[in-house]
């Protein structure tokens, strides 16, 4: 097959990250992330891990850099370990990581798996270490083995980094004491704004958090001091003073950050969105089983095209979400 063009949109922004959901189930059910009641896909309509491994492999030709799989919880995928393996054998011939983001609850069972194959860090949803807060927010779940999990990553020699979504209300008294414990733990902690994706039971502004106002709270707390610290994505960095725990802030909503967005997001069923909140796809399902890579490759040529310039999230009252679909679904 020809080389391919390095990825780079019509706004100039060279695309060099690719996240992948490799399923939309999850044990879970995040309140802010999926319905009560979820109709997950149907097998025969979700990409293979053969196919997401060979797409994955035409994003590495083509320049991309970093690729994160997420979900969905990604580790409830049977067989998943396969395809990051293979991603694993990609790392220092044009890939620089392979990274997940999980909700921890099997990482006791994988986490060895993982570094095996070539993952260096992860990042663990973790919303709120109270097991009742974190029960009404996972609607089902129990803290204790996302606890554990985080333990089983560090002893298996993964960096961990905790997402937390900044929920008013719901965990807005814990931000303080989670990154108290982040610290005692030397863990990383990203908190990040929520984001209207998806009709969720709840008006999303009864619990949007500003991460302004939450800096403001923090700084009184903590001395912390500007890092110049990039993961590719759209964090911006502090550091906690004399320790080694990073304080991230993900701001969809307070600081735009799509003038410098490298990522595009591709779901298990094969749709490659442009953008979080906008609808903007191509289905790279149905070129890879009609055309193969190369129909691959012109689809990522139009889908080039139509990258927006940037997104346009609201939180205001009774606001409908920005566009249909669940996180879940697009994945994390």
């Amino acid at each position: 097959m020809a080389c391919a063009p390095t990825l780079v949109d019509a706004h100039g922004r060279r695309i060099s990250y690719l996240r992948v959901s490799v399923t939309d189930r999850c044990d879970l059910r995040c309140r802010y992330c999926m319905a009560e009641n979820m109709t997950f896909l149907p097998r025969s309509e979700i990409l293979s891990l053969e196919e997401l491994a060979l797409i994955a492999e035409r994003f590495i030709a083509r320049g991309t850099t970093k690729i994160r799989l997420s979900g969905g919880e990604p580790l409830v995928r049977r067989d998943v370990m396969q395809l990051i393996d293979r991603l694993g054998d990609s790392l220092g011939s044009g890939l620089d990581e392979v990274t997940m983001t999980s909700n921890g609850t099997q990482l006791r069972k994988h986490a060895d798996a993982l570094v095996a194959a070539g993952m260096r860090r992860i990042n663990i949803s973790l919303d709120s270490r109270d097991p009742d807060t974190f029960r009404h927010i996972t609607r089902l779940g129990d803290v204790a083995p996302v606890i554990d999990g985080i333990a089983a990553a560090q002893e298996a020699g993964l960096r961990v980094k905790i997402n937390m979504v900044a929920l008013k209300g719901l965990n807005d008294r814990e931000i303080a004491s989670m990154l108290r414990w982040c610290v005692e733990q030397n863990l990383d902690l990203t908190l990040i704004e929520t984001m209207p994706l998806g009709a969720v039971e709840a008006d999303r502004a009864d619990h949007f958090l500003p991460l302004t106002a939450v800096m403001d709270a923090l700084q009184g707390q903590f001395d912390l001091e500007r890092d110049d610290h990039r993961s590719g994505g759209p964090a911006r960095y502090w550091r906690v003073a004399g320790t080694g725990t990073r304080l991230g802030l993900i701001s969809p909503l307070t600081a735009n950050f799509c003038d410098g967005c490298n990522r595009v997001r591709l779901t298990t069923e094969g749709k490659l969105y442009l953008c979080l909140g906008h609808e903007e796809h191509v289905d790279l399902k149905q070129a890879i089983r009609e055309g193969g890579l190369d129909a691959v490759d012109e689809a990522l040529d139009r889908a080039l095209l139509v990258k927006p310039a940037r997104h346009d999230f609201s939180v205001e009252r009774g606001a409908a979400p920005a566009v249909s679909r669940h996180m879940s679904v697009t994945g994390g």
